[in-house]
């Protein structure tokens, strides 16, 4: 018998999420319908680990930070941070050049989001604050999520002598290529 070659091709995540909102719904309607002797009462579906889950792990992508052409890159996995600032070097050995500074702590708790990034030629962030939609409608836009907070710069110099800095930041996300909304024209 000849084999026949399926291609299975990955379900848009949006897609997903409409789906479990649509059972949920159903789930909520029917199901205490039929555990109540048929009296129906509607209920909203709490808000499910799953659906946190996967609005954590749609925030994880490329953020702007001070300055143009800088960033800062947000994953999340299993429900674990992770990431780096990459961002121009200010002192005379690194001027104008990219540094990655990676997370040596990192955290997210329901919007709340902090990280500690590893000093790289005595420059470090530390940075606390909350994750929330932006105004962009699309992940194809810049801006659709966005992280606000305070960034604290500390920087050493040849003395030891730790300096540091605050301020408030907002950083935008970068657009998101969205699958399967392309259509061939």
């Amino acid at each position: 018998m000849p084999q026949i070659a399926t291609f299975v091709r990955p379900i848009p995540r949006k897609c997903v999420l409409f789906l479990a909102f649509a059972a949920a719904i159903f789930s909520a309607c029917f199901g205490s319908a039929s555990q109540e002797g048929g009296k129906h009462k509607a209920k909203l579906p709490a808000r499910s680990a799953t659906t946190d889950q996967t609005e954590k792990d749609e925030i994880s992508g490329m953020y702007t930070f001070l300055r143009d052409g800088e960033f800062v890159q947000i994953t999340v996995e299993d429900g674990s941070l992770s990431g780096f600032v990459s961002c121009y070097g200010d002192r005379d050995s690194d001027r104008d050049a990219f540094l990655d500074q990676f997370f040596s702590k990192a955290s997210l708790t329901g919007k709340k989001i902090s990280f500690l990034t590893k000093p790289v030629h005595g420059t470090w962030f530390e940075f606390a604050g909350e994750v929330s939609r932006g105004d962009a409608k699309t992940p194809d836009k810049e801006g659709y999520w966005i992280i606000r907070g305070t960034l604290k710069q500390y920087d050493e110099d040849e003395s030891k002598r730790v300096s540091a800095k605050s301020r408030d930041v907002t950083f935008k996300s970068f657009p998101q290529d969205v699958e399967g909304d392309q259509q061939p024209k």
